[in-house]
């Protein structure tokens, strides 16, 4: 095509958080000679610090649109206005993200003003009528951007999407930014200096298995004298977690922190990151923390295995499975010097298969041969 390709992208809300920084990441990485990138978020504008991410639209240049639904009741509004914003820009691609934007974005892409409609899958575990009702649109889409090919799998078993319609695009980070962050003090976030950090950092909720990680704690904090527990975030379980962590043997032993807007320094100054998830598509934060050059801990969920690949021998257990998780923390901590080397070798695979442009670049391809 000899003119830009225009690019809509749309989005449940842009909060921080791993789908949300994806979409900036690529509105912010297409090439502005080639591609002309608009964001729509079906939410209204997030507040304070969660705000980030529509700043850095903002200083890129990248047009950002707000459709003011704040809840389900207000989906067939966001369709309608969506339709509108499609109308006006008439994009070559409508690139959706999230299960809200998936829907709405297929009801609202008409095809006389949207070249072509991709969905983007980025969790595994959803509600049965979910998988169901995009199924059900899954005509309106041309392609499907799977965040892991577990993801892809699962698409194909319980949405029935042809495989020719999938790409599997994973989530990339940029090293230049996450590897040089300064750790954080420990003393900032209630630990004594000389202590070492293990840390969870994400939302608090079932899907990340936190009520888990700290039952696992009774068994594993006490043979881990050195050691402490941050859980970093907030969510629904925030006030459930902090009973479990008042009791013996927890107390004293695990630290909570707020929701971070920049979890980098926090992650460098880890001895270990936990990902505890039951589910997950792609962990945005096992690539940052890998990036950081951490060595983790991970339950074998979707996209955990892919991501670490020959690595994760020693950093992967099965989910639920408090012996093991506690016997591969144990060896993975005690020896600091192997710890390090682990987390090197961690971030030399994301520079190698993970980074944001490679990210940016299988979209932009995607996008090219639909525009064509």
């Amino acid at each position: 095509m000899s003119e830009s390709i225009r690019v809509a992208l749309a989005i449940t809300e842009l909060s921080v958080g791993g789908a949300e920084t994806c979409l900036t990441n690529l509105a912010e990485g297409l090439d502005r000679s080639c591609f002309e990138a608009e964001v729509y978020s079906l939410g209204p504008p997030p507040r304070g610090p969660r705000g980030a991410l529509v700043h850095r639209l903002h200083r890129a240049h990248v047009p950002v649109h707000f459709l003011g639904a704040r809840h389900a009741a207000h989906l067939p509004f966001a369709v309608s206005r969506l339709r509108r914003q499609l109308q006006r820009q008439r994009p070559h691609i409508l690139q959706t993200f999230l299960f809200h934007a998936n829907v709405v974005g297929a009801l609202a892409a008409r095809r006389r003003d949207v070249g072509h409609v991709v969905a983007g899958l980025r969790v595994a575990e959803q509600p049965t009528w979910r998988w169901w009702l995009q199924g059900r649109l899954r005509h309106r889409f041309d392609r499907v951007v799977c965040v892991s090919q577990a993801v892809a799998s699962l698409a194909q078993r319980r949405g029935g999407w042809p495989a020719a319609s999938l790409v599997v695009i994973p989530n990339g980070v940029d090293l230049n930014i996450l590897a040089p962050a300064v750790p954080a003090r420990r003393e900032d976030y209630g630990l004594a200096p000389h202590r070492r950090l293990l840390l969870y950092a994400g939302r608090l909720d079932v899907q990340k298995g936190v009520d888990w990680l700290l039952e696992a704690a009774t068994r594993f904090l006490p043979r881990l004298p050195a050691h402490d527990l941050l859980i970093a975030g907030d969510g629904p379980l925030r006030a459930t977690l902090g009973e479990l962590a008042s009791r013996a043997p927890l107390a004293g032993r695990v630290h909570f922190a707020p929701w971070q807007p920049d979890v980098a320094p926090l992650l460098c100054a880890a001895d270990a990151v936990l990902l505890p998830s039951r589910w997950e598509g792609m962990s945005h934060l096992l690539l940052e923390a890998m990036a950081c050059a951490r060595p983790v801990l991970a339950t074998n969920v979707e996209g955990v295995a892919e991501v670490l690949g020959d690595l994760a021998g020693r950093q992967v257990v099965p989910r639920d499975d408090t012996a093991s998780w506690t016997a591969r923390l144990i060896e993975l901590v005690s020896d600091e010097e192997q710890g390090r080397q682990l987390g090197q070798l961690n971030q030399q695979r994301v520079g190698l298969h993970f980074s944001l442009a490679q990210m940016v670049s299988s979209y932009a391809r995607l996008y090219t041969t639909l525009g064509d």
